[in-house]
């Protein structure tokens, strides 16, 4: 159980193994992390026989930027037949479990396996119920298992509230056809990914207000109307018909970077393709002066470098925010839909809406 296994975004294995790493210094974790390029997982192999679980408890998952899903386990080799009586061997030591989840990595040979444990699922499920290693009880850990081949699994466990809110860290969002762009799945996921489910209805309210940067055609501006916002889209680009049709939507012809409302307003969303740098200081300048209470914005990566570049621009935007002794919470995730990019969330702790 002295192994840490990350699923996360083909061709990121590099940005994991940094930001796991960095983390396990300051746990004075020792260990060292190793993954493949295009793998879509990275491994942090701790010298430690519990460094594993240590490095997980002193780590909120929803904090990590790069990895979508993590567990603590063993690799075990599997034969053709009788795979679930090997499993069963491997779980000697483990305790019961709340919950099951069978995953692959995110890649082409991992897809090809998605049927495999579909098939598999059930009977290992039953196995497991009767051997007493599996009931329904989400404040148990959850066992995942990723299969890297039929021969070959991942036996992993992680606390259901401090893991992916989905198998491999995927959301299943459907495309809503009347949505102008793809792009509008952003918005929606990091919506899942940064704001409790249970308060939707107080901090995405049809009577509030948002601002849209950089909209054309409008995907983002979509799912801030589909929640009955007034919204004002900036981009000198044309917007969807269908989204003005509705009208809770007011287009200027602007420049998203020197645009300012005249009154402050609830969100401010921004998915321009930009210097990672500009988008920074717009959170930074939005937050900050008080012209909105919430914002989703995304920051494009460079080619090298990555996780430094974005942990250089996370902390300069939270030093600017004390600076100005400004409370903001603020939360970064490459998102399923995302590609090279992050999705940042930040909000105004210090700032009452007003009625």
């Amino acid at each position: 159980m002295n192994t840490l296994f990350m699923h996360c975004r083909p061709g990121f294995e590099g940005e994991v193994c940094s930001e796991i790493s960095e983390h396990a210094a300051r746990l004075n974790v020792s260990g060292y992390a190793k993954a493949k390029p295009g793998a879509a997982c990275a491994e942090f192999i701790c010298t430690e026989p519990d460094g594993a679980e240590r490095l997980m408890n002193g780590v909120r998952f929803t904090d990590l930027i790069f990895p979508r899903q993590w567990a603590r386990g063993v690799f075990v080799e599997l034969p053709e037949t009788d795979r679930i009586s090997v499993i069963l061997e491997h779980m000697v030591g483990f305790g019961t479990c709340g919950s099951l989840w069978l995953e692959v990595v995110d890649t082409n040979d991992g897809k090809e396996l998605s049927t495999f444990c579909r098939k598999f699922e059930g009977p290992l499920r039953k196995a497991l119920e009767k051997a007493g290693k599996l009931v329904d009880n989400p404040s148990l850990p959850r066992l995942l298992l990723t299969f890297k081949s039929g021969r070959e699994v991942f036996l992993g466990l992680a606390d259901a509230d401090n893991s992916a809110m989905w198998p491999m860290g995927i959301p299943r969002l459907k495309f809503p056809r009347e949505a102008p762009s793809r792009s509008t799945l952003k918005l929606e996921e990091a919506w899942h990914h940064f704001i409790p489910r249970d308060q939707w209805d107080e901090r995405l309210s049809g009577d509030m207000t948002g601002v849209d940067l950089g909209a054309a055609p409008g995907g983002w501006t979509y799912q801030l109307v589909r929640r009955g916002m007034l919204v004002t889209a900036i981009d000198n680009g044309p917007m969807a018909e269908s989204l003005m049709d509705t009208g809770l939507v007011q287009h200027l012809m602007a420049d998203g970077f020197t645009y300012k409302p005249r009154q402050p307003v609830d969100w401010m969303v921004c998915d321009i393709v930009e210097k990672p740098a500009r988008n920074a200081a717009l959170l930074e300048t939005w937050l900050g002066e008080g012209l909105c209470r919430e914002a989703v914005v995304n920051l494009k990566l460079p080619m090298k470098q990555r996780y430094a570049e974005v942990r250089r621009l996370l902390d300069r935007i939270e030093e600017g925010f004390k600076a100005r002794g400004v409370k903001v919470s603020i939360g970064c995730k490459q998102l399923y839909h995302d590609r090279e990019e992050v999705t940042c969330h930040l909000r105004r702790l210090d700032v009452k809406r007003r009625a």
